[in-house]
């Protein structure tokens, strides 16, 4: 039984990363082709006012430029996974033999509301990311609109946790549970939009691949030992694909993330996190800040640097968010990433660890 579950983790998984890595030639054609890239260059920061000095790091240290690397580079983690989830369920059905049968990782109770958020957000995403490139410089969807976006869809998905799966309390490690009944929406929304904040860590090449895909397979191994299959192998799936993403992303970037990435994948976080909690009868969303550890500094370096300008008139950081920072003040591109990666990895032991306590 150990031996089929694990295949059932690692088959998918490979799959998605070889569908991503052979999608992708075709991905980057058309992304040059149609020059799926921002018109005119230039960032605004935190505070509404330009980047300064984020435009000296691009200029200066970054290989790829906003008006020469195609975005959408998410497209072919959402599309890969899609694939393979939707071609895992046909084979099933297709041909009933016993090993297809066993791959089909399509479930109900485990992974639609996993895949309808991976999907709404890159869908989201993707919409802003086609304004962004537009001729005429918008800037995408208003962030407004994108929370508020954000907002509702995390509203929804904890409203069907809270009233159909009938989760109405979180796991605390070493204490049992905390009892939230109705509040356990309200605090899905901010988990959900807190991570989603944290997207904006995809801004140097590779970092974000290298966050998000040690992220998910923290994830499929808590839901692997909490008996959630299903859920692990979609966790394994989004892992595979992602790393299909990061094998283009390395510097110099084929091509970048962006929302149609970020958004998709930060919203599916918070949903497995939630699953691997009471539902999976473990501590998912303790370990949450753990493993999802660089993206929480992400947002909270953001929050520092613009409370301080506002209450303090000075900047903590020489650019927010901390990453930039970094290479503000002279790390290399390569050695902020790699040294994030070590990071996210010690933190994914550590949260598998938390996660799955008794």
């Amino acid at each position: 039984m150990i031996t089929s579950d694990l295949i059932k983790v690692f088959i998918p998984a490979t799959a998605a990363f070889v569908i991503g890595i052979a999608f992708a030639p075709l991905l980057t054609h058309y992304l040059y082709k149609y020059r799926v890239w921002k018109k005119k260059a230039g960032k605004i920061s935190l505070d509404g006012t330009p980047a300064v000095e984020f435009e000296k790091i691009r200029m200066h240290v970054h290989t790829g430029t906003e008006t020469s690397t195609p975005r959408m580079g998410g497209i072919l983690i959402w599309v890969s996974v899609t694939v393979v989830t939707a071609g895992a369920w046909l084979l099933a059905r297709l041909v009933p033999i016993p090993l297809f049968e066993k791959l089909d990782f399509l479930s109900r109770s485990q992974t639609w509301i996993p895949l309808f958020s991976l999907l709404t957000g890159s869908l989201m995403g993707f919409m802003n990311d086609v304004l962004d490139i537009h001729p005429s410089g918008e800037r995408g969807v208003r962030l407004r609109t994108r929370l508020l976006f954000v907002t509702l869809i995390s509203g929804f998905i904890g409203w069907w946790f809270y009233a159909k799966l009938g989760v109405d309390s979180i796991g605390i490690p070493s204490d049992g549970t905390l009892f939230l009944g109705p509040l356990i929406v309200p605090l899905f929304i901010i988990i959900t939009l807190g991570l989603y904040a944290g997207g904006v860590i995809d801004g140097i090449d590779g970092l974000a691949g290298g966050i998000f895909s040690t992220a998910f397979m923290a994830y499929a191994g808590i839901a692997y030992f909490q008996n959630q299959i299903n859920l692990a192998a979609f966790s394994a799936t989004l892992t595979g694909a992602i790393l299909a993403f990061l094998w283009f992303n390395i510097p110099p970037a084929r091509f970048w993330m962006t929302e149609t990435g970020t958004m998709g994948l930060t919203m599916t976080l918070a949903v497995i996190a939630f699953m691997t909690d009471t539902p999976g009868n473990g501590y998912g969303i303790a370990a949450l800040p753990i493993i999802a550890f660089p993206l929480v500094v992400t947002v909270l370096s953001n929050i520092v640097q613009i409370s301080s300008k506002r209450f303090y008139g000075r900047k903590v950081f020489r650019i927010a968010p901390l990453h930039h920072h970094f290479e503000a003040i002279g790390w290399p591109s390569y050695k902020v990433t790699m040294r994030y990666w070590i990071i996210s990895i010690i933190c994914a032991i550590v949260g598998m660890t938390v996660a799955l306590l008794k």
